[in-house]
């Protein structure tokens, strides 16, 4: 996570992460080991006192069985919900100035997520295994770039979308000369995600 993070986003994300786990009657502990993320990072989190970095962030949604955005949520599920566009907030930046926006998240009655992508040239992002059954679906609004799922690249242009199971690790690469901007949903399975198995 990044600095465009307001403290209010940091607020939500501890008391999510710590009402799920307390609701689950979960120790520190016990999330650590199904999360893969240290104790350490989850009382950093849980005080409100670090910026989780978007692998962190999506470790502990897995574990829980819910989105990014159940955890960025600062009140309760509205009817109809109309997201500002100053609203989403940055939750990676890359090395050559690239990020990743949360557009919007959900939970009910399916886990999904949308996300904006701007890649400038020479950018990448690489991701670990998501939970079975994730799928991503990219659409490249403009420029392209290069999917590698598995160990093999796919180049994916202009205008075309990309469909793919995330469940294995993959990661996205800006090769070309122009800025690439794209549009990701990623839909998750049902359910909690434990590491150690």
């Amino acid at each position: 996570m990044t600095d465009d993070v307001t403290q209010v986003a940091q607020a939500a994300i501890a008391r999510h992460v710590r009402g799920l786990r307390q609701a689950r009657r979960w120790s520190l502990d016990e999330l650590a080991s199904r999360s893969g993320v240290s104790k350490g990072m989850l009382v950093q989190i849980e005080g409100a006192r670090t910026n989780p970095s978007i692998g962190t962030l999506c470790r502990i949604a897995e574990s829980f069985g819910v989105s990014i955005g159940r955890l960025l949520e600062s009140e309760p599920e509205p009817v109809v919900k109309i997201v500002g566009a100053d609203e989403p907030p940055v939750l990676w930046r890359g090395g050559a100035g690239g990020t990743g926006r949360l557009l919007r998240g959900v939970n009910d009655p399916a886990f999904v997520e949308v996300w904006q992508w701007r890649m400038p040239p020479g950018e990448s992002h690489e991701s670990g295994d998501h939970a079975t059954g994730t799928r991503e679906l990219i659409h490249l609004e403009q420029g392209s770039i290069v999917v590698t799922v598995d160990g093999t690249e796919h180049a994916v242009g202009e205008g075309e979308t990309i469909d793919f199971r995330a469940d294995r690790p993959h990661a996205y690469r800006n090769a070309a000369a122009v800025e690439a901007v794209l549009t990701m949903v990623v839909v998750m399975p049902e359910g909690e995600r434990d590491r150690r198995s």
